[in-house]
């Protein structure tokens, strides 16, 4: 009769202690929930942040390509050195593929504005100057960081080959 107790008390002890650590497993799981949930927001700004930057980016290239392409043109001659219109139709087919410049004409007010002008060198020669401002399409705000839209502003300078 003892040993039958003995066994009984065994079996429940066994059964308090696969109770006790199914609990506890489960109180993991509830904690990797806890944690995936606390960061799941920093994950998401983290991806934003990465999105808009190459965009940016994206954008920060195709302005100094245009800069570049408007001041070698105007560095030709005398008579192109401050030739905006040139300039700013070479800068616009060179930002055509920027998302926030489709129908625009001009270059005399933003997103867009180019600028061209005679300067001297810094070694004295005449110089050809173009300087191309273009403000960004719209970003997701991330407050404190990105407040929407971004200015770029590029200039590029060039002596005149002849």
């Amino acid at each position: 009769m003892q040993s039958l107790l003995t066994l009984s008390r065994t079996i429940s002890e066994k059964r308090a202690v696969s109770s006790s650590s199914e609990r506890r497993k489960n109180r993991v799981k509830g904690h990797a929930v806890i944690e995936a949930s606390l960061l799941m927001p920093m994950l998401a700004f983290l991806f934003v942040g990465t999105f808009d930057m190459g965009f940016y980016l994206y954008d920060l290239i195709n302005v100094e390509n245009a800069a570049r392409v408007a001041v070698e043109y105007t560095a030709t001659s005398s008579f192109t050195q401050s030739d905006a219109d040139t300039a700013c139709t070479l800068a616009r087919a060179e930002l055509a593929n920027v998302p926030n410049l489709v129908g625009v004409s001009s270059c005399g007010s933003l997103p867009l504005k180019v600028t061209a002008s005679a300067v001297t060198g810094t070694d004295g020669s005449a110089a050809s100057q173009v300087s191309v401002q273009y403000q960004s399409s719209l970003f997701i705000p991330i407050p404190g960081l990105l407040t929407g839209r971004l200015n770029i502003t590029r200039t590029a300078q060039m002596r005149l080959r002849s």
